[in-house]
């Protein structure tokens, strides 16, 4: 059998059969919800489908769990030991190991290109839109934070069947340009910079190196140029690269400004006062009108960037775009979405991730480019796969208190460390199978069965939530879901470690079946570090 194509997970299986003995029962059209459960002692997986249905059906959640327990007990259905119930209705399943074993030999054949990649995007296109820092100032440790975040988010909706398209905004216009052009002339010059200009060692160094004409815009667009370059460095020094850089001086220069008014203005959305042109967004759901034109004519950031998502959705045709946001934006959300409703564009197609502050403690860190720390400087300290992993530790939507001095440890409290440590492990245990000329030719000649120990189990259940878990990571924004997963991961091959002795020339039948284990233990790292864009470490 290619199991590839042919393999069902057992969770699958048990969802199928349930919504068979359904269908005789008269309900149609249900997929029942089937789970791990917390507690081992409930069996392998377990359905509360019997209380979600006790009504519609006029039965005692109880009976119908009953009844459902000896129709697909009469099913003689593959894997099962015990099937029960408990009260109030919740049906548990007990499995022997042949479906892990089973498993074993999909995820071997599957291999890192096709283990977990599951196609719930069937093709439709995703823009993602992050980092988008202004093009005024080196990146710092705020406002490139998440640019692991925004780009583990492609990797999984790729993986997932989605065609994804990563960009940056660049702001390369308006008064933050001009006040850009300014401050290096006022540093030129040795005098005091505008108020709320930009100061710092890289300005005084701008300075020193412009020799164009002393004109404030000029001078900001030849700065923003070089800025711009140093963060694409920075980025790609993260491990993040972007399909397309976005001019904001295109969007206002090209047209789409004008495009995007004349079309609000036909709709009856458009009105002036006091010289300023708004956008009548209140009675669309936003908390005021907004401001679309300054009365002394300058584009607001709203309104281009209303131009902006406009052009995403109705000239480049995304069927989706997903904008991640530092706190300080959170106001956008509001007259973004009440503008794509004036626009005729479903505003559940434009979705909005806010990420929270970061706060370092521990080792100091210098901040010689002004008030910040430099995001190539944190780099450079505490190492890219640190960064881009806790970065991803968390929910984005909560604050993160990173503490320098655990993530630059070599300890198994550190936990980039304990991850990668856990693939050069495994690395170092195939070395030694190959020095013992230990290979696995064919894995229908390794005995599977051979695994029974409790901690190998436990490995084999963890890797078979995989899948799950990045359907679930995709289809709910959270990257951090597959960090969580390979740490658990990792503790799981750690402990088998430990107790399981995986090369044992006395007994080589069950050397090759931990052998398989080990392999199919690494093709899973493998997936998950590269959705984490952590490097994988053979030595450390």
């Amino acid at each position: 059998m290619n199991r590839i194509s042919d393999y069902i997970p057992a969770k699958e299986y048990l969802k199928a059969e349930i919504a068979n003995v359904l269908s005789d029962l008269g309900v149609i059209e249900v997929i029942p919800k089937v789970e791990v459960p917390a507690d081992p002692n409930y069996g392998d997986f377990s359905t509360n489908v019997a209380m979600v249905l006790a009504r519609r059906l006029k039965k005692n959640p109880s009976d119908l769990a009953q009844d459902l327990v000896q129709k697909l007990l009469d099913k003689k259905l593959r894997f099962i030991k015990e099937i029960n119930f408990v009260s109030p209705g919740f049906v548990n399943f007990y499995l022997n190991y042949q479906w892990l074993y089973e498993f074993i030999e999909y995820v071997y054949e599957s291999g890192p290109e096709n283990f977990a990649k599951v196609n719930i995007g069937n093709n439709s296109s995703v823009q993602i839109e992050f980092v988008s820092a202004n093009p005024t100032g080196p990146l710092h440790v705020g406002n490139g934070w998440w640019a692991a975040y925004g780009d583990s988010l492609a990797r999984l909706l790729s993986r997932c069947g989605y065609l994804v398209s990563k960009e940056y905004y660049v702001n390369d216009t308006g008064g933050q340009i001009r006040t850009l052009g300014e401050s290096i002339l006022a540093s030129k010059k040795k005098i005091e910079p505008p108020e709320n200009g930009y100061r710092g060692e890289y300005i005084d160094k701008l300075a020193q190196e412009y020799s164009g004409v002393d004109d404030i815009y000029e001078t900001g667009k030849w700065a923003a140029e070089i800025i711009l370059k140093d963060i694409k460095d920075t980025l790609l020094k993260m491990h993040v690269e972007f399909d397309s850089w976005y001019s904001q001086d295109h969007i206002e220069r090209g047209g789409a400004v004008e495009d995007t008014l004349n079309e609000l203005e036909q709709k009856g959305l458009i009105y002036k006062k006091d010289g300023a042109t708004f956008l009548a967004s209140e009675k669309l759901g936003d908390s005021r009108d907004r401001v679309l034109i300054k009365s002394n004519g300058d584009i607001t950031y709203t309104c281009g960037d209303i131009a902006y998502h406009r052009d995403k959705f109705k000239v480049r045709g995304f069927d989706r775009v997903i904008d991640v946001f530092g706190a300080d934006h959170h106001g956008q959300v509001a007259s973004l979405k009440s503008a794509m409703t004036a626009l005729d564009i479903d505003e559940a197609n434009l979705e909005i991730q806010i990420g929270q502050m970061i706060s370092l403690v521990g080792a100091k860190m210098s901040k010689r480019s002004g008030n910040f720390v430099k995001l190539d400087d944190f780099l450079d300290d505490v190492g890219v796969d640190a960064a881009r992993l806790m970065s991803l530790m968390n929910s984005i939507d909560q604050a993160t208190v990173l503490d320098i001095d655990l993530v630059k440890s070599t300890t198994m409290d550190n936990p980039v460390y304990y991850l990668q440590y856990a693939y050069a492990r495994i690395c170092s245990i195939q070395q030694n199978a190959l020095k013992e000329s230990l290979n696995i030719d064919d894995l229908a000649n390794v005995e599977l069965s051979l695994l029974t120990d409790p901690k190998e189990i436990a490995l084999l259940k963890i890797i078979s939530e995989f899948e799950d878990i990045v359907v679930d990571a995709a289809n709910m924004r959270r990257p951090h879901k597959i960090t969580t997963w390979a740490r658990q991961l990792a503790s799981g091959f750690h402990s088998f470690y430990h107790d399981c002795k995986v090369i044992d020339l006395k007994n080589p039948d069950l050397t090759m079946a931990r052998l398989a284990l080990v392999e199919v233990t690494k093709i899973s790292l493998t997936v998950a570090l590269d959705l984490l864009g952590v490097t994988l470490l053979e030595h450390m």
